[in-house]
């Protein structure tokens, strides 16, 4: 496990164009499940409708940073992805604040889906800030080769 995160990070890292791919096909995934499915079913999951849609537009939100990164920046990653490494991250405390106070009314299987998409995206975080790293120290040694 920890050779294949190695692997991913180390290859995202030569092309982080991709993590930001990633990065916003996962928010749009998490808009639309949030906004669409989570809401038409909420009896399942007990979060606030209006929460869901909050939640769903912060999704929204990082998706077009992520898009607009991938299109439109070619050179100087890494404040890009630590900035959308931070979002995800704050985006995963508010979450978790959310869970804590709405805890009364979530079923166990809204409290399983929102603890998994923190999982997700804390995992997801974790590699955008290896792969923030690990370009700066190729970008470091390659200053010092020159």
């Amino acid at each position: 496990m920890i050779k294949t995160v190695s692997k991913i990070i180390k290859q995202l890292s030569s092309e982080p164009k991709k993590l930001f791919l990633i990065d916003s096909i996962g928010a749009l995934t998490t808009a639309f499940l949030l906004f669409v499915v989570l809401r038409n079913i909420n009896e399942y999951f007990g979060m606030p409708e209006r929460i869901l849609t909050y939640l769903s537009v912060i999704g929204v939100c990082f998706c077009i940073y992520s898009t607009t990164c991938f299109f439109v920046i070619k050179a100087n990653w890494t404040p890009f992805i630590k900035g959308i490494s931070i979002a995800n991250l704050l985006y995963c405390i508010l979450t978790i604040g959310l869970i804590i106070f709405y805890h009364p009314q979530l079923t166990t299987i809204g409290i399983a889906y929102f603890l998994g998409e923190i999982a997700i995206i804390c995992g997801l975080v974790y590699i955008e800030l290896n792969v923030a790293t690990e370009i700066n120290k190729r970008r470091i040694d390659n200053n010092t080769n020159d």
